[in-house]
């Protein structure tokens, strides 16, 4: 199986967003107008994307976010599930407050942020733990939805011409193409799921970290290791094309095609 997952960072601004207020899970402000334009605009980067699966964080923001995402083609037929495992990082007592006031309180504990955790909010490894948990779901899910493709298709059926492979990449378009595996014949294989996510900037930080440490994910090699620790900008679109065995599918073969695209904005 070869699962294709793009991760949007879908969490367009808010007026917190703008004037650097950390939300984390108790500040749930609503997109601005901007916040709304940039949902917009990743809608149009990805409406040439056929998804089969649209996940979003259960946060209003990023309700609102998928919401308008959900208007363009590349997922407008798609129910959009939403999991309280995407919800950004919790902060705790410092939710409501500028960012400089964590710095200084982890200054004053004599740590450094992003790892400072302030009385009430989440660790970096309890961040991580979450977002381990919903990509196993993913993999699972995707395991699955190749078993039904295989019960209901013959095994040519299974198998893209590369006109066909390129109407369901998003990075046909975009971004220079990886090398797919190939079956004997050398023909490219259908993607078994192809997932949109919608979550938060610092909860997805954690996500590329759980990847990278654990999972020995495969980088772009202009990609710098300031631009993978770095949050991404407001719906900045990140892909990744990951290989299933199904023998043992938390062992997946991870590449990373981009990581923080924002062309669109």
């Amino acid at each position: 199986f070869v699962l294709f997952l793009s991760v949007i960072f879908f969490s367009g601004e808010t007026r917190y967003n703008k004037d650097k207020i950390l939300q984390g899970q108790g500040v749930d402000e609503p997109l601005s107008d901007t916040g709304f334009r940039q949902a917009d605009a990743a809608g149009v980067f990805l409406s040439n994307v056929k998804f089969t699966h649209v996940f979003s964080s259960d946060l209003l923001r990023a309700k609102q976010a998928s919401a308008s995402s959900g208007k363009s083609s590349c997922c407008k037929d798609l129910e959009i599930k939403y999991d309280a495992r995407l919800r950004e990082r919790k902060y705790g007592v410092a939710e409501g407050r500028p960012l400089t006031d964590l710095k200084a309180m982890a200054k004053a504990a004599g740590e450094q942020c992003p790892s400072f955790t302030p009385s009430g909010g989440e660790t970096l490894s309890e961040v991580r733990e979450r977002a381990r948990d919903f990509f196993e779901f993913l993999c699972r899910l995707a395991v699955e939805a190749g078993q039904n493709k295989q019960q209901t298709h013959s095994a040519a059926s299974n198998s893209l011409g590369r006109s066909e492979v390129q109407s369901v990449l998003p990075w046909t378009d975009h971004c220079s193409e990886p090398e797919l595996n190939s079956d004997n014949s050398g023909a490219s294989k259908q993607l078994d799921a192809n997932i949109l996510v919608v979550s938060h900037g610092a909860y997805m930080r954690n996500w590329f970290v759980y990847f990278v440490s654990d999972l020995k994910c495969t980088l772009p090699t202009t990609l710098t290791k300031s631009q993978l620790s770095s949050v991404s900008p407001n719906t900045g679109v990140s892909h990744f094309v990951i290989k299933l065995d199904k023998e043992n599918i938390l062992r997946p073969e991870i590449n990373c095609v981009y990581l923080n695209q924002d062309s669109h904005l």
